[in-house]
C-alpha cells in the first residue's frame, strides 16, 4: 500500500489577525484561519462586526492593524501595491451581492474582464467566457444585455465571470442576498457545484443559515475571532 502523501500546503492563513475601525473600536483580534484547495467556508455574523472588512483583509484591499494574511505562500504585508494588484488579480475571483455586472457591456464581455485583465488574447478570453457562461445555465446569451437579465441570470453571470480566470480562491459576499428563496437555492447549488468543479477554495460571507449549511465548515466572526457555529 503506498504511504500517503504530505499534507497539501494552506492555500490561505491568517495569523492573529486584528482590526479596528476610525475611533478605536476593535471589530475582531486574534483571528486565524487555515483554507485548503478544495474547500468552501462561510462566515456569518451579526451586522457591524467585521464581514466584508475581512474579506477586503483577505484580498488585500485593506490593512490588519496587527497579523498576516498569507495567500499562495506569500505574505501580502510584503508585497508592494503593484505587486497586491497583481495576486488578487491572478489569484482571486469576487462575487458580489450587488452583481456589479457592467450595463454597457454584453454578458460575454462582462465575464471576460478578468481574462482582459490577465491579457489573454481576446479570441481566446471570449471563447472561454462563453463557456463559463454555457456551465452556469446561460448558453447562446453572450450577446446580450444585462437589463435582458433577471436578478438570479445577473448573479450566474457575476459566478461565471468570478471563475472564468480559474482563480485559486474565490470571496463571495452575501451571494444571494438580493434573490428570493428559490432563486437563492439555485444560485447556491450552482455555485458550490462550480467551485468544487474548477478545484477552488471558497470563503462565502452569509447571513443566510442555508448558505452556512452547503458549506464544508461554518464560522462565525465575533470580536475574538472566527468561533465554529453551531445550528
Amino acid at each position: 500500500m503506498p504511504l500517503p502523501g504530505p499534507p497539501t500546503a494552506p492555500l490561505l492563513e491568517l495569523i492573529a489577525l486584528s482590526k479596528s475601525v476610525p475611533g478605536g473600536r476593535v471589530l475582531f483580534s486574534g483571528l486565524d484561519l487555515t483554507l485548503r484547495s478544495g474547500e468552501l467556508v462561510a462566515v456569518t455574523g451579526e451586522s457591524g462586526v467585521g464581514k466584508s472588512t475581512l474579506l477586503n483583509l483577505i484580498a488585500g484591499l485593506d490593512v490588519a492593524d496587527s497579523g498576516e494574511v498569507r495567500l499562495d505562500g506569500r505574505s501580502l504585508s510584503e508585497l508592494d501595491d503593484d505587486a497586491r494588484t497583481l495576486l488578487r488579480r491572478d489569484c482571486i475571483g469576487f462575487v458580489f451581492q450587488a452583481f456589479h455586472i457592467l450595463p454597457h457591456l454584453t454578458l460575454v464581455q462582462n465575464v471576460a474582464l478578468p481574462l482582459a485583465l490577465q491579457h489573454v488574447r481576446a479570441a481566446e478570453a471570449l471563447a472561454r467566457a462563453g463557456e463559463m457562461l454555457a456551465a452556469v445555465g446561460l448558453h447562446g446569451r453572450d450577446g446580450d444585455a444585462p437589463r435582458q437579465l433577471s436578478g438570479g441570470e445577473l448573479q450566474r453571470v457575476a459566478i461565471a465571470r468570478a471563475l472564468a480566470h480559474r482563480p485559486a480562491l474565490i470571496l463571495a459576499d452575501e451571494p444571494t442576498g438580493n434573490l428570493d428563496p428559490e432563486t437563492a437555492a439555485r444560485v447556491l447549488d450552482l455555485f458550490t457545484r462550480q467551485v468544487r468543479d474548477a478545484g477552488a477554495a471558497a470563503i462565502l460571507v452569509t447571513h443566510s443559515g442555508v448558505v452556512a449549511a452547503a458549506a464544508d465548515r461554518a464560522l462565525t466572526l465575533t470580536p475574538r475571532g472566527l468561533v465554529a457555529r453551531h445550528g
